[in-house]
């Protein structure tokens, strides 16, 4: 393993800073495709962006990544007031699907349980406790749970097809 990478080294490859702030510009774009379903309830896209920086950079890198695209997308479109714990659920997600993929193949179950986990720390844990701060929501919510596992084969099938596409033209281009 290169450790370098791990500990966040790599930021000065020049490849390695145009490829992660190009992921940061995509993230954001995908950000803006949603589908609405309630004031607290959309279904999103830009996981992609940064679960292939954390494929491609690793956890520290797509901890960035996840972080400052929150950041520049909330300057750019916000869809509500700023919070800095959803910065920390993009940084949080990065850093996850960074441990779970950098390096490694991405079979099919290797995304289910890293979808598992980041879904279940991000949208099941965290994300809650900040509506509950922000608005009084509740903690608790059905919804919440029967949409995340509603999502759950798209959001693995779509990583699935990105991270492997990505592989192959990786392991072409070498």
């Amino acid at each position: 393993m290169d450790i370098n990478r791990f500990k966040g080294e790599s930021l000065k490859d020049t490849s390695v800073l145009t490829g992660s702030s190009f992921l940061v510009a995509l993230t954001v774009v995908l950000n803006f495709f949603r589908i609405i379903i309630s004031n607290t309830n959309q279904i999103l896209f830009s996981y992609l962006g940064v679960a292939l920086a954390g494929f491609l950079y690793g956890p520290i890198v797509g901890g960035l990544v996840g972080g400052l695209a929150d950041i520049l997308g909330f300057l750019i479109k916000p869809s509500g007031p700023f919070f800095i714990g959803f910065t920390l659920n993009a940084i949080l997600s990065g850093i996850i699907y960074g441990l779970f993929f950098y390096k490694k193949k991405p079979t099919l179950l290797r995304v289910l349980v890293c979808s598992l986990v980041e879904g279940i720390i991000i949208n099941i844990i965290l994300t809650p406790i900040w509506l509950n701060i922000m608005f009084g929501a509740s903690i608790f919510a059905i919804p919440r749970i029967v949409k995340f596992f509603a999502l759950l084969p798209l959001k693995v099938i779509l990583i699935y097809f990105i991270l492997n596409l990505v592989s192959r033209v990786k392991s072409i281009n070498n």
